[in-house]
């Protein structure tokens, strides 16, 4: 019922990981799902209110289940972190307490301090929650998975910025044309490095990759065309997204 509750939450808020997750094996979903869960509730959390104290206290909520299942420990019970109880090792549950921590700063309005400041973040974000995905799969080069997973932040953080904007945030280091242009190119760059070394990452561990299926068709359209990311058109068709979207999972290309 965990696996199923994690599964249709996903498939609710975040249709692309669902995607990725159903074109990959029935076991692997075991993991994934309630890991793409996890992303979805802390993601979420500094969303929900306009009370920073109250978004922080559920962020908090999550660090205090991870550390629960970190020190083996009885973990509360709900139904995402029952599903992650069953597939965390303590280390892995330990570093996941960096993913939730570094959504505090989608709590407030400032602007992140410099360049590094946002590599930082993506890299605790969708970095840390991909490595773990990947570890929880199969034998992969570390690496390899944060290269790649920088290009899905970065992606995903271009999406996002209308929205962002529009609730008050700063999003972005450099939000002209060219400093768009740059960061887009900086995530392609990355996602390009890893592919060279796919051979580093297991066919069972790229399941984690596979979550970023549209991140370089998006950092592509960005790069070539900066102001789509200000004017949220950075979306293709749902035909040509699938259609990615098999022919990765059918080439088992990343």
């Amino acid at each position: 019922m965990s696996l199923s509750a994690c599964a249709a939450l996903v498939e609710r808020a975040d249709p692309d990981r669902f995607l990725a997750t159903m074109a990959t094996p029935v076991e692997a979903r075991r993991v994934l799902f309630p890991l793409y869960a996890l992303n979805v509730e802390v993601s979420r959390a500094p969303w929900v209110t306009q009370e920073a104290m109250i978004a922080e206290m559920r962020l908090q909520w999550w660090r205090d289940a991870l550390e629960e299942i970190a020190n083996g420990a009885t973990p509360r019970k709900h139904e995402v972190v029952d599903a992650l109880a069953e597939v965390l090792t303590p280390q892995q549950a330990a570093l996941l307490d960096g993913f939730v921590a570094a959504r505090r700063w989608d709590i407030y309005s400032d602007a992140f301090e410099d360049p590094s400041h946002l590599d930082e973040y993506i890299d605790a974000t969708s970095g840390h929650l991909t490595w773990v995905v990947a570890q929880c799969l199969g034998a992969a080069d570390e690496s390899v998975v944060r290269e790649y997973a920088y290009g899905i932040g970065v992606a995903n953080l271009l999406r996002a910025v209308p929205e962002l904007e529009a609730r008050g945030r700063k999003p972005l280091v450099d939000g002209t044309p060219q400093g768009v242009r740059n960061l887009a190119q900086a995530g392609l760059d990355r996602i390009d490095s890893a592919r060279a070394r796919k051979s580093d990452v297991s066919s069972e561990a790229r399941g984690a990759l596979r979550a970023g299926w549209r991140a370089r068709s998006v950092l592509r359209a960005a790069a070539a065309v900066p102001e789509r990311v200000i004017e949220g058109k950075l979306e293709g068709s749902e035909f040509a997204r699938k259609a990615s979207l098999i022919w990765s999972s059918m080439s088992g290309r990343i």
